[in-house]
């Protein structure tokens, strides 16, 4: 009826590590009817801070079978059981994982007995393995080592199952509970209260403190695809163990959903936050001049030193923004690093191009174009206000930009117009701008998705462009 596992292995995460030891204890609902124990050849080393934890050395595992030699074998132990570990999404996924490579289909019911300890049991002050065990007076001669530490998860899944007076486990197996997928550490009601809705989550850990932000056009969807065993990155690190807590802020839309992502992240630099505590990929568009004297451009990653002209958050923003200075400028596409394909370019072809590809145009002429189309890059930007969905039916989002620099965002009642710019500013909380926030709302200015733009003329009559 249920088979209660806990394995050893090579480090923490399945993707790049391997089984060392497994040990699985059988139990019928009333007591433990049987087990199984083996050391298993991972096929590589034992990293040497894994031996100091569980006492297993690569001489200890060399004569030992590979999971393969024993696969069969393991999965007729599991087969038609309800999986049982301690922090089961770690164990379930290493022994998926070897399944997996063994050509072996397993896919089971599995529970997790954190989760199972923090309703059956609430209170403790932890729910380790080392910790439940002591509070309910098991003792763990073998510490770290799969056959002690399943004989322990076993007797403790027993006790669970005698004191469930509420039905906490037969609650838990239910399809659909979304028990099984959850961090050990977060309360379902947490998750239940989530929204499916576009905005900004937190994970905060045991003490509150923030450790990771993230953004979703569905709060609810996306952390359930990070919670699933096919989020890699999140089986790659402790997170999933330090989650105790989710809070959100609803945003309304995309936009302002990462903004305030990027906001928040240099506000708390969360430690699972890895991407923007470094320097972030950005996309420059660069001029140099050829042999023959042409100025030409190509767009480039940015890189430390680097002298970009202007730079984009993503390669698309650079080419579709160097597109429109070529066309405007009737430059040659291919000098513009917009064409590699040999011989003459496609515009010199259609008779768009000069002919500056084949030498048939002076480099004064079309340096000179090729210098107004720079010139053009830095005029003053327009004075726009970025109108999206609101948090609610009844209200409206607004990202305020002035002379194309990024000013705030906030949020206004549907049935208020936006006469100008002043009283646009109303609305709006004002923000600190920086180059990530900044290659957002540029992206956005140049290629609109499902906002409205509303510009800003001198005159204060502003005109849309709906897209």
């Amino acid at each position: 009826m249920y088979a209660i596992v806990d394995i050893e292995t090579t480090g923490g995460y399945a993707d790049n590590h391997r089984v060392t030891e497994i040990a699985i204890y059988h139990h019928d609902g009333i007591q433990i009817t049987d087990k199984f124990q083996t050391l298993i050849n991972p096929e590589r080393l034992v990293p040497h801070y894994i031996t100091g934890l569980t006492g297993i050395t690569t001489e200890m595992v060399l004569q030992a079978p590979t999971f393969g030699d024993i696969a069969h074998e393991i999965h007729g132990w599991l087969k038609d059981r309800v999986f049982v570990a301690h922090n089961a999404h770690f164990d379930y996924s290493f022994l998926k994982k070897e399944f997996d490579e063994a050509g072996i289909q397993w896919s089971t019911r599995k529970l997790c007995t954190v989760r199972l300890g923090r309703k059956i049991i609430p209170g403790l002050d932890s729910y380790s393995l080392g910790r439940l065990a002591e509070s309910l007076g098991i003792r763990i001669p073998n510490r770290h080592r799969a056959g002690g530490d399943a004989e322990a998860t076993a007797k403790i899944f027993d006790i669970f199952l005698k004191r469930d007076i509420d039905g906490v486990i037969a609650k838990a197996l239910k399809r659909g509970s979304g028990e099984t997928i959850l961090p050990p550490n977060l309360s379902k009601e947490d998750f239940d209260n989530l929204p499916a809705k576009a905005g900004v989550y937190y994970f905060h850990d045991a003490h509150d403190n923030i450790i990771y932000v993230g953004k979703a056009i569905n709060i609810k969807k996306r952390i359930a695809g990070h919670f699933s065993g096919d989020a890699r990155e999140w089986n790659r690190s402790n997170i999933r163990n330090e989650i105790h807590h989710i809070t959100f802020e609803l945003t309304g839309n995309e936009l302002i959903a990462l903004i305030l992502e990027s906001q928040e992240i240099r506000k708390h630099w969360p430690k699972y936050n890895l991407a923007q505590k470094y320097r972030l990929e950005e996309w420059g568009i660069y001029d140099y001049q050829d042999r023959n004297g042409y100025l030409r451009f190509v767009v480039n990653t940015v890189s430390r030193n680097s002298a970009p002209l202007i730079t984009f958050s993503t390669k698309g923003d650079a080419w579709n923004f160097l597109w429109e200075k070529v066309r405007a400028a009737d430059l040659c596409p291919k000098l513009s690093g917009l064409q590699t394909a040999k011989g003459p370019c496609y515009a010199h072809q259609s008779g768009t191009c000069n002919g500056a590809c084949e030498g048939k145009e002076t480099t004064a002429e079309y340096n000179a174009r090729a210098q107004r189309a720079i010139d053009s890059f830095f005029e003053e930007g327009e004075t726009v206000a970025i109108v999206g969905k609101g948090r609610r039916a009844d209200e409206r989002s607004l990202v305020l930009v002035d002379k194309g620099m990024y000013m705030g965002f906030g949020f206004f009642d549907r049935d208020v117009a936006l006469s100008d710019f002043e009283s646009a500013r109303n609305y709006v909380a004002m923000g600190k701008e920086n180059r990530v926030v900044q290659n957002l709302v540029n992206s956005y200015l140049l290629d609109p998705r499902g906002v409205e733009i509303i510009k800003f003329p001198k005159d204060d009559r502003p005109t849309s462009e709906i897209t």
